[in-house]
């Protein structure tokens, strides 16, 4: 038979403390590990799909970035700490203004102080 508990002390925030069962601590870490390799396979399919996009210096549009910070993402197994890929994309359609130099134009509002000429 089902009970219904009306402690608030056996919440999910309650489990984030020393009372952690050796189970719970084993879901969380599975269920971390599944979310990190569904983001990681997810990222590696959308930057494969895009991997023959070029600009005209022949650099792909589509590269991964690093990681984003970490982040917890509330689970029934409660809070678990995932880590996220970077994607960067550059669209053909919007192409970002070049320098002489091939590197990306910084630009400063018009008639900024310290606008270079």
């Amino acid at each position: 038979m089902l009970t219904v508990v009306h402690d608030t002390e056996c919440s999910n925030e309650k489990s984030a403390g020393v009372g952690r069962s050796l189970l719970d601590e084993i879901v969380r870490d599975g269920a971390r590990q599944m979310l990190a390799t569904a983001l990681a396979a997810e990222v590696a399919a959308y930057i494969d799909a895009h991997a023959g996009e070029v600009d005209e210096h022949g650099r792909r549009l589509v590269v991964c970035n690093g990681y984003h910070r970490e982040r917890d993402v509330l689970t029934a197994a409660g809070a678990v700490t995932v880590t996220a890929r970077r994607g960067s994309t550059t669209s053909a359609s919007t192409p970002i203004p070049q320098s002489d130099n091939g590197s990306p134009r910084r630009s400063c509002p018009p008639g900024h102080a310290s606008r270079r000429r």
